[in-house]
């Protein structure tokens, strides 16, 4: 098939305006369609020639036309443009950029490779698209292509994000294909593992009470960034910012693709989710892409301009490596800065979500050199956009090459996954020394870390277990990663994991150690969800899904990482405790409805008191292994009494006296059977005398009617 080729500037008049309008417009950056076409501009500082291509098909290896920009008529500043008349929505497209490849000055364009547009609204992935023939020659055929979409043609039935406060805020982190890939998902076969299987599932989240869920990685990504003969399943490797990834899309695997599902599906996700009252935060990966380092394939950013997008050793060949994957986003580089934070708008106006938390967060403070800037200006750029005003942004705050800014990161507005909450509780509940102090100060508010801001507790995101590490029920099950089917000889993933196996390495049918392992993912789930702080748990453990050891299941797409529906039945104990938990800490009245005050307000009001075994006298010692804490909660009127006995054998600790004759009530007892181990709030027995044994490594939480309660009800 002939190419038809074509030159705007053989017809643009006196004015530098073609007479057609194909000339076009710098802005808005991508692929903008009108009434009449699609304008498209994209930024490329140092090429010296630019095509834009359009084909028929995704596996075409032939472009049905090519347009040719002139670097006079088709170029304003470093942005080159062109206006494509009668082009549509759909319209497959790259670019081709001519320009130097000297790699020791952080040159690399490459004429042959076909470029995805930086600001494209879709891409395709073609069934034979190749990682490998992106690092060679012309690739057309088997690479990845951008689609131009128009965000304007969809309903959204006037949806909006839900900017819930961060006091009702209950993080739920999981994967949008393993959610319902599962067969057992109950899913139809063409929407498993999609955006819109998901939405099959929300009465479940509904049920559960999560009112957030946390998506790994929802960018379009390169699932074949992986070891061989594996796939990169979590999504941290991506190749657009702007794009939803294909594979999550139902169109994806029609006989004919749609290629505006995925956006379409994706906004339907959104905005069945709005309708249950559940928020959506994206984990975006703003610190590396899917090109790797020099030895790897031209996607789109090096192709355009590889010294702006990216931070680079001195020698300028090589790329720094601060996210351990190969390259380095160099997000305070202007043009990168502008293009993150239009991602993020986009995400916001266009696409409705509601939040995101930034991956390796602490790379964006780094400058072009790799330095840490004190103020980095992409970090403050987000935080005072007005567009994104009111969005939940949480930080992942440290990177793969050492910078740890938990409790530092910059800005007013930002949310911190607390690694130090992990790690702390993790210690303190598996029987370390040392370990009472910060476990007492995890709970309430990390205020060690975070005094220094004067902020409110939700500034810390509370979790014991996310996608990266062992899962909740791995943690009481494994003394070592067991990360063989990576494929990396157990060198992947991380060592320092804090967990303990309850007597025997993985799966047993010892009931002794079974119950202790059900205590432990009981105990845990008590302290994420009852501490000062926003709290988030993954994706399975309120029904002790595995990963059978591995702790870095980043490629494995198989029942290792998607969620066993199986075992909401199996473990039914841990669910339902799960669920009440939950509806506890939403703190609602008796018509449901939610009356303002969250559990951190709350606590953070009370009278609060530490104690040991005896009232007043914590043991803060080296080998001590429980705590007691009690708070008088004023606004609800209630006595609350926290018991954490990390030690082997049970305790008996004093409680706290109870005025006008009232008795203290069991709503927590972990080291009970199901369904004494938690109680409905208002149906919690009431417990005789004024001292409480706490079996060995269990959290018991008891409540009274105030003095003041008391007196009102009288």
């Amino acid at each position: 098939m002939g190419v038809a080729r074509v030159s705007p500037e053989q017809q643009v008049d006196g004015a530098g305006y073609s007479k057609d309008g194909t000339r076009g417009r710098s802005s808005p950056l991508g692929a903008t369609p009108t009434q009449n076409g699609v304008n498209f501009s994209v930024y490329a500082r140092d090429a010296t020639g630019v095509d834009l291509v359009l084909f028929d098909r995704e596996d075409d290896a032939q472009p049905a036309r090519v347009i040719s920009l002139d670097p006079f008529a088709n170029r304003t500043y470093h942005y080159w443009h062109v206006f494509a008349p009668n082009v549509k929505a759909e319209q497959l497209y790259g670019y081709r950029v001519r320009g130097p490849f000297d790699p020791e000055r952080g040159l690399r364009f490459d004429e042959s490779k076909l470029l995805i547009d930086p600001y494209g609204r879709g891409v395709t992935v073609p069934l034979n698209y190749s990682r490998e023939t992106a690092k060679g020659t012309d690739n057309a055929a088997t690479a990845m292509k951008s689609v131009v979409v128009d965000t304007s043609a969809y309903d959204w039935e006037g949806d909006a994000p839900l900017c819930l406060p961060p006091g009702r805020t209950i993080i739920y982190e999981m994967h949008v294909k393993g959610f319902t890939q599962n067969p057992n998902s109950g899913i139809s076969e063409q929407t498993r593992g999609t955006y819109l299987g998901l939405i099959e599932k929300i009465p479940y989240l509904k049920d559960l009470g999560v009112t957030a869920v946390e998506l790994l990685p929802v960018f379009q990504f390169d699932a074949l960034d992986s070891p061989p003969g594996r796939v990169n399943y979590w999504g941290y490797a991506p190749v657009s910012f702007f794009a939803p990834h294909q594979g999550y899309s139902s169109g994806a695997y029609s006989s004919r693709r749609n290629l505006l599902a995925p956006v379409n599906e994706f906004r339907d996700m959104v905005k069945a989710l709005h309708r249950a009252g559940i928020e959506v935060i994206l984990d975006v990966v703003f610190n590396h892409t899917a090109e790797g380092d020099q030895n790897g394939p031209t996607f789109c950013y090096r192709g355009f301009d590889n010294c702006a997008y990216y931070v680079l050793e001195p020698n300028r060949a090589c790329y720094s490596n601060y996210s351990g994957t190969g390259n380095t986003l160099n997000a305070n580089h202007p043009i990168v800065r502008r293009m993150i934070v239009d991602s993020l708008r986009y995400w916001v106006e266009e696409m409705h979500v509601d939040g995101f938390r930034f991956d390796l967060a602490s790379i964006l403070a780094r400058d072009s050199t790799g330095n840490v800037l004190a103020n980095p200006p992409v970090l403050w750029d987000i935080e005072s956009d007005p567009s994104l005003a009111g969005t939940k942004m949480i930080a992942e705050a440290w990177d793969a090459a050492g910078l740890y800014q938990v409790g530092s990161f910059i800005g007013d507005s930002w949310r911190e996954w607390n690694g130090r909450f992990r790690d702390d509780v993790r210690s303190f509940m598996r029987g370390e020394d040392c370990s009472v102090r910060n476990f007492a100060d995890r709970f309430l508010g990390s205020w060690q870390i975070y005094r220094r801001k004067e902020r409110e507790a939700e500034q810390s995101v509370n979790f014991v277990t996310c996608h990266d590490g062992f899962t909740l029920n791995d943690l009481v099950s494994y003394n070592q990663k067991h990360n063989e089917a990576n494929g990396e000889n157990n060198r992947d993933g991380g060592d320092d994991n804090r967990s303990w196996n309850c007597g025997v390495e993985g799966p047993t049918d010892d009931p002794a150690i079974e119950e202790l392992r059900n205590r432990q993912v009981k105990n845990f789930m008590t302290v994420t969800l009852m501490s000062l702080g926003m709290p988030m748990f993954l994706m399975g453990d309120e029904v002790r899904r595995t990963q059978f050891g591995n702790n870095n299941a980043y490629c494995q797409d198989s029942e290792l990482n998607w969620f066993d529906w199986s075992l909401v039945e199996k473990h039914r104990d841990i669910h339902r405790f799960v669920k009440l938990l939950i509806a506890r800490r939403h703190l609602r009245d008796s018509e449901g409805e939610w009356r303002g005050l969250s559990l951190n307000k709350l606590l953070a009001q009370a009278v609060a008191g530490w104690h040991g075994i005896k009232q007043h006298q914590a043991d803060w010692s080296d080998h001590s292994h429980s705590l007691a804490f009690s708070a008088d909660i004023k606004p609800e009127g209630i006595l609350c009494h926290f018991i954490f006995n990390a030690y082997w054998e049970p305790l008996t600790f004093e409680l706290p006296s109870v005025q006008n004759g009232e008795r203290w009530r069991r709503w927590i007892d972990t080291s009970l059977p199901s369904p004494q181990d938690i109680a409905p709030w208002k149906d919690a027995p009431e417990i005789a005398g004024q001292a409480y044994q706490a079996g060995p490594r269990s959290v018991v939480v008891l409540w009274a009617p105030s003095a003041e309660n008391t007196a009102k009800s009288a």
